[in-house]
């Protein structure tokens, strides 16, 4: 009957879901507990060029607050 389809799909969905997951949390592990941010137009560019450049460590994840920046 049909249901005999609904292990296979629930091992398909879990095998295509489980590396998206994984590669967003290993990302978030290697970038200081930050998710990976995207430029997808050049103003998002602009500003990490800026979090870059404020932060002083070349990493535009380590980031400092308005209390530090000279």
């Amino acid at each position: 009957m049909w249901y005999e389809i609904l292990p296979g799909l629930g091992i398909m969905t879990a095998c295509l879901i489980i590396p998206g997951i994984a590669t967003a949390q290993i990302q978030k592990f290697t970038n200081g507990g930050k998710e990976k941010r995207v430029a997808r137009v050049p103003w998002q560019w602009y500003l990490m060029e800026r979090d870059r450049r404020v932060a002083q460590t070349g990493r535009y994840y380590d980031s400092k607050g308005l209390e530090n920046i000279n």
